[in-house]
């Protein structure tokens, strides 16, 4: 059973991965519109099911304690990062997850090297972090923008022709470094098209309950659509690695969007397989001594354990639990 839904998965999202050492154009490789030939009606049920499929495996990664997970999310301005992660990780213990959105860098931050402020926000074992927007800025905006490359206030001969290609390397060896510790990596970029840009800039100027997400710094980005363009597939080429690989989302639409992202979260979590903890036998022997304790305090006409008789009206029953008399 899991075998297959993780094969349909990796069918699915097959054709958003940038396969390493491949040369990325985005114009030309990647369909901002593309939806695989589904329906909207239809990606509602699959977006529940990935959902569902990441509650149940986010569960796992916790109690297992061995691996963490950091999901970055790069995109342009109204790309839909926020929205995805509201959808995408509305079923899984919030306990579990953590959400960085990086903006500015502080003075504090600056201090550092480009890396330390990300180092801070990483996940624990057995945690996903997700980082709304990326150390990926620091090849995307920093590159478009040269004067916050200067407020980086980095060494004169570290400043070069071949400072981006240092960086993809640093990048690269950093996020090895981190998978080898049992962290994995996984990036999704959201790819939507300069119309719909448009379109959606326009949204939150016409509707009053969207005027609060409208910046005229977002369109003054704008202009530099092409810069980005190129920044973002140079990044792609050299940053996707068979270790942390890139997947680009198609975002034109946002409900087929947060499908592709679910589903590529979930192959992740998957591929981990994370298992729960076996229990030794003295705690197992544990666990029936205070079984048979806290049945002893059953009131009078209650079960004294309603799971362990498979009682109709109680979740995890055996009459309820997959593979009981009615699974």
């Amino acid at each position: 059973m899991f075998d297959e839904r993780a094969e349909r998965i990796a069918d699915f999202i097959r054709p958003l991965r940038v396969e390493p050492g491949s040369e990325v154009r985005l114009s030309r490789d990647f369909d901002p519109r593309y939806k695989a030939g589904l329906k909207k009606r239809d990606g509602i049920e699959l977006l529940r099911t990935g959902v569902s499929l990441l509650a149940e495996y986010q569960e796992r990664l916790a109690a297992q304690n061995t691996y963490g997970v950091v999901l970055c999310l790069q995109a342009l301005d109204a790309g839909g990062k926020d929205g995805t992660i509201r959808h995408v990780m509305s079923g899984v213990n919030p306990q579990g997850v953590r959400v960085s959105s990086f903006k500015v860098p502080s003075v504090e931050e600056l201090d550092h090297d480009y890396l330390w402020r990300y180092a801070q926000r990483l996940p624990s074992r057995g945690e996903i972090a997700i980082f709304n927007r990326s150390h990926y800025e620091e090849v995307l905006v920093v590159r478009v923008h040269p004067e916050v490359l200067v407020r980086q206030n980095l060494p004169e001969d570290s400043v070069g022709p071949d400072l981006w290609e240092r960086r993809f390397r640093q990048i690269n060896r950093w996020e090895h470094y981190l998978t080898d510790n049992g962290f994995k990596v996984v990036k999704v970029f959201l790819n939507l098209s300069k119309e719909e840009q448009r379109i959606r800039f326009l949204k939150r100027i016409d509707l009053p309950e969207k005027n609060w997400k409208f910046s005229a710094a977002d369109v003054r980005e704008r202009r530099r659509w092409d810069d980005y363009q190129q920044a973002f597939s140079e990044m792609l080429s050299a940053t996707s690695t068979k270790w942390a690989p890139w997947y680009v989302v198609p975002a034109d639409r946002k409900w087929f969007a947060r499908i592709c992202a679910a589903a590529v979260l979930a192959h992740t979590l998957m591929d981990i397989d994370p298992r729960f903890p076996d229990v030794g036998e003295e705690a197992r022997k544990d666990l029936l001594v205070t079984r048979r304790a806290l049945e002893k305090e059953a009131p009078a006409g209650a079960e004294a354990d309603p799971y362990a008789a498979g009682h109709p009206g109680k979740k995890g029953g055996k009459k309820g639990r997959k593979g009981g008399k009615h699974g």
